[in-house]
């Protein structure tokens, strides 16, 4: 069984190729040295469609500990820093827009759903799972989602 656990972040901004290239050099060279209780976890790095980091540990030897994941915020917070961009601001919604992921406050929400750009059906990305196993649950539409206090309500 797979005991993979991810962490999800998102990007508030489009970010050059050149500053793509560094924030991807920047995570693969933390998770290669990346350890828990001075042990080499089993980790990986995946930028998501140039919009969202994708940080993985296989847990089936070493579990991600708590020291071990604070130093994954404390470089996302470098990375905030060194980027000018926003990744551990929740409010940061990514949704699906002809295959690709277009990203936005929360705030914006609303306005895109009265002006029709998105409807309770569109995909939003749920950066709040922690395990493979979820992956399947990944996007799920705005009606099945927090972001549907948003929604018009319909009178029968």
């Amino acid at each position: 069984m797979n005991k993979e656990r991810i962490w999800i972040f998102t990007l508030s901004k489009v970010l050059s190729e050149e500053q793509l290239n560094d924030l991807s050099a920047n995570c693969k060279a933390f998770v290669s040295s990346w350890t828990a209780h001075e042990q080499k976890l089993n980790a990986s790095f995946e930028l998501y469609q140039n919009t969202m980091l994708i940080f993985k540990v296989d847990e089936a030897l070493y579990n991600a500990s708590g020291c071990s994941i604070d130093k994954l915020t404390h470089l996302v917070q470098q990375l905030e820093k060194t980027f000018s961009v926003e990744l551990l601001n929740r409010l940061i919604v990514a949704y699906e827009d002809s295959g690709s992921p277009k990203v936005v406050h929360s705030s914006k929400i609303k306005e895109l759903l009265q002006n029709g750009d998105i409807n309770e059906n569109t995909m939003v990305f749920d950066n709040t799972i922690s395990s493979s196993e979820q992956i399947s649950q990944w996007k799920k539409p705005i009606k099945s989602t927090w972001l549907s206090k948003y929604l018009p309500i319909h009178s029968f």
